[in-house]
C-alpha cells in the first residue's frame, strides 16, 4: 500500500476512536478508548517522524510543511501526557479530549487535503510511495510484535 494511503487509514482510525471517546458517557469505556487512541497516535507519530518526514524533507520545497507537522505532533504529545494524568469522565478530561480531537482533525486535514499529501504525490513516483508504504507497514508490524511480547 502506498505511504499516503497507509497514513490516511491511520488518521481515519484515530478519528473514529476519538469520536467514540468524546460521545461516550461511560468513563471506563472512555479510559479504554483513550489508551487505544494514545497507542495509535504515538505509533503514527513515530512512523511519520522517523520514516515519512525524513523522506519528504529530501524535497526542499516540502521542508516547511514537515516542520509544521512536527509542531502539531509536539502539541498532540503534550495533550496525550496531560490526558494520561486526568481522570477519565471528568470535565477536564472531556475538555482536553475535545481539544485533542480538534488538533488531530486539523493535522489530518492539513496533511491529506491541505498541502502536504498532494505535494508529496507530485514529488514522489508511485514506486517510491509503495516502497515508503512498505517501510511504514514493516515498522508498524515490528512495533506491534514488540508490544505483544
Amino acid at each position: 500500500m502506498d505511504a499516503l494511503e497507509l497514513l490516511k487509514q491511520d488518521h481515519q482510525k484515530v478519528r473514529k476512536l476519538l469520536t467514540s471517546a468524546t460521545e461516550t458517557e461511560d468513563k471506563n469505556e472512555q479510559k479504554r478508548l483513550f489508551k487505544e487512541i494514545k497507542t495509535e497516535l504515538e505509533t503514527h507519530a513515530r512512523l511519520e517522524e522517523t520514516i515519512f518526514y525524513p523522506a519528504v524533507q529530501e524535497h526542499e520545497d516540502l521542508k516547511s510543511m514537515v516542520f509544521e507537522s512536527l509542531e502539531e505532533h509536539r502539541q498532540v504529545k503534550t495533550l496525550l501526557r496531560e490526558l494520561s494524568r486526568v481522570a477519565a469522565g471528568s470535565d477536564k478530561f472531556k475538555a482536553k479530549l475535545k481539544v485533542l480531537n480538534d488538533d488531530v482533525e486539523h493535522h489530518a486535514e492539513e496533511e491529506e487535503e491541505g498541502k502536504l499529501f498532494p505535494k508529496v504525490r507530485k514529488a514522489f513516483d508511485s514506486n517510491e510511495l509503495e516502497e515508503l508504504g512498505e517501510e511504514l507497514e514493516a515498522a508498524k508490524q515490528k512495533k506491534r510484535l514488540r508490544k505483544a511480547s
